[in-house]
């Protein structure tokens, strides 16, 4: 029999349903598979009483004869930046260390209204700044992959949703949430050979989510396939009147309209996204999923995307500025770490606690975003960057025009060694450069893999489409994944 961790969400739901197992087995796996993996550092929390909960009422359920819930029975990881009651909420920074909130985030309640479980919090990069999982405060989240050419450093995950990535691939959780604000699904998912989807900004909603950048932010799943993906996405979705960037729209049935077919279709190709450096086997494999869209039905047509090499810097002013203002709020008085000398005054407590509080990285955005806002640069930064980001959305909007979704790379390489590119920030900058101009326009963008690399190494695809047309992203994802067959995991080496 398959082992029961090596399930995805569809099959563990359906296994459940059909009595296959009990859902209290597949909780049991889960829990035993997450305690045994420390040397990965994903989860900050384990709550493995939360799983066996849900499986329970799950299994009663069933006893009873009852409809099952569309989750019942699949027990998930849960990125920290998401509240839940009860339960250690940090964000992975010291300075929320210690914080339990009174209150549970608008997607982790649909989550377990839907039926699921929770195996813990997972590590991030500190208020979800960064791209490799190393700015937590709670160390790094290493990589289950290994380079198969004998190179046995500890390799990035990708960020900031590492833990989530890290724990979907090791099959340590069938599937995780994330966030992305500027890729922070996207390129984790591909770093390690998994599905990770940004729905349209708004799908979600952000109430109970700590705010990084509150024009960006968005929840998504990350899972082993696409079905995995539409099926916890259509549990996380839906309008939320105490979130006002919320939409007021019904959830579309994703999984039930899955369709590889994309007869009729046209797929553009970004000619912009072809970056100076980008290594050769990014390029093939680009190629390589143009063919297999071209073998879906797809036709394939150029296009022009001329603002993209604006993307990157108008981002890096945009997202700054908005956590300069989200995270003013940590202040030593309400919540989480109060740094206190003996004989200080306020100022000195909100400086003390705030400097010890903040890693190096969070710190920087801080400054950046509080100098772009300041009296005499805010017109020349931040308005001009706000400026750039219409332009961009106009970009995309005249490509519509000419095609119905957009094919590019997730991520300029495969996944990089730990501490590899640390020391430079600008280069660690540079791994969303293909993510970052969908989430500047909010689309709905999302990473398949595509294949490996010469050392081993998983690459992504990433297909971005029209505003709220999901459907048409999974559909073409789902295209790829048949084409693909990527099967690949990690060795278990921990």
């Amino acid at each position: 029999m398959t082992e029961l961790t090596d399930l995805g969400i569809a099959a563990i739901r359906n296994g459940v349903r059909d009595g296959d197992f009990s859902a209290r087995e597949v909780a049991e796996a889960f829990n035993a598979a997450v305690a045994a993996a420390k040397p990965l550092n994903a989860f900050l929390v384990e709550t493995p009483d939360h799983a066996l909960a849900a499986a329970d009422a799950a299994d009663t359920a069933r006893a009873a004869g009852e409809t099952l819930k569309p989750m019942a029975g699949v027990p998930i990881g849960m990125k920290d930046l998401f509240c839940t009651k009860g339960v250690a909420t940090t964000a992975s920074s010291h300075i929320l260390e210690g914080f339990t909130p009174e209150y549970e985030s608008t997607v982790s309640q649909n989550l377990w209204n839907a039926g699921a479980g929770m195996l813990g919090k997972l590590n991030m990069d500190q208020f979800a700044m960064g791209s490799s999982n190393e700015t937590s405060y709670f160390g790094n989240v290493v990589s289950p992959w290994r380079r198969s050419d004998g190179g046995n450093a500890d390799l990035a995950p990708g960020g900031s949703s590492g833990g989530s990535s890290a724990a979907v691939a090791a099959r340590i959780a069938p599937g995780a949430t994330g966030t992305d604000t500027g890729g922070s699904i996207r390129q984790p998912a591909a770093f390690v050979g998994i599905s990770g989807i940004k729905p349209t900004y708004g799908r979600c909603s952000r109430w109970g989510t700590i705010a990084f950048a509150s024009s960006l932010d968005q929840a998504g799943p990350m899972a082993r396939d696409v079905r995995d993906c539409a099926i916890m996405l259509e549990a996380m979705a839906g309008f939320d009147a105490k979130d006002a960037t919320s939409l007021d729209l019904p959830v579309p049935q994703w999984e039930a309209q899955l369709n590889a077919s994309l007869k009729g279709k046209r797929v553009g190709i970004p000619k912009e996204y072809r970056v100076d450096g980008m290594p050769t086997e990014i390029e093939a494999l680009w190629q390589q999923g143009i063919a297999w869209l071209k073998d879906a039905g797809a036709e394939i047509v150029d296009v022009s995307l001329p603002h993209t090499k604006y993307a990157l810097p108008a981002y890096y002013i945009i997202a700054p500025a908005e956590a300069s203002s989200n995270l003013a709020r940590y202040d030593g008085v309400r919540y989480g770490l109060r740094d206190l000398p003996d004989g200080a005054n306020l100022q000195e407590m909100y400086a003390k606690t705030r400097a010890e509080g903040f890693g190096d990285e969070v710190k920087r955005r801080i400054l950046i975003g509080t100098y772009v806002l300041s009296a005499g640069f805010y017109d020349a930064y931040y308005t001009q960057a706000q400026k750039v980001r219409t332009l961009i959305a106009r970009d995309f909007q005249r490509a519509w025009e000419a095609c119905d979704v957009l094919l590019t790379p997730t991520a300029p390489s495969a996944a990089f060694a730990l501490d590899e590119k640390s020391a430079d920030p600008l280069a660690m900058y540079l791994n969303d450069v293909f993510t970052v101009p969908s989430s500047l326009a909010g689309l709905p963008a999302m990473s398949v893999p595509g294949g490996l690399d010469a050392a081993g190494l998983p690459l992504g695809l990433q297909i971005i489409g029209k505003p709220l047309d999901e459907q048409g992203v999974l559909n073409a994802a789902l295209a790829i994944e048949e084409r693909a067959g990527f099967t690949a995991r990690p060795g278990k080496w921990w």
